[in-house]
């Protein structure tokens, strides 16, 4: 049920934007979101439709990226991207990984009128 609560915050984004930039219809909304972040982006949309109903971003599209699970080993030091169902390091076998990016949520831009 968070996706309402995070849904919400992303309409609220649009409209403050809209409304600063005498804005008169929000068309799409560009979101990059981690493996990691734990958000369903059909929910988010769905939610969107529903919440977006009489406002500038009523029927706006939220089109959404997603990024990359990015460790560093605490070990050998290698940097880059992993499998989330296999996380180990592939240069030494190391299972010490640092999360770098994957739980990212953050809406990147508007299309507007």
């Amino acid at each position: 049920m968070h996706e309402l609560a995070i849904t919400q915050s992303i309409l609220d984004i649009a409209q403050t934007a809209a409304r600063e930039h005498h804005v008169t219809r929000v068309r799409e909304v560009r979101i990059k979101l981690g493996e990691y972040c734990g958000v369903v982006p059909q929910c988010v949309q769905y939610y969107f439709d529903v919440i977006s109903k009489g406002t500038v971003a009523e029927g706006a599209v939220l089109t959404m990226e997603r990024l990359p699970i990015l460790m560093r080993c605490e070990d050998c030091r290698w940097e880059g991207q992993v499998d989330k169902l296999h996380i180990v390091c592939p240069n030494c076998g190391s299972t010490r990984l640092k999360l770098l990016q994957g739980r990212e949520f953050y809406v990147e831009s508007l299309e507007v009128d």
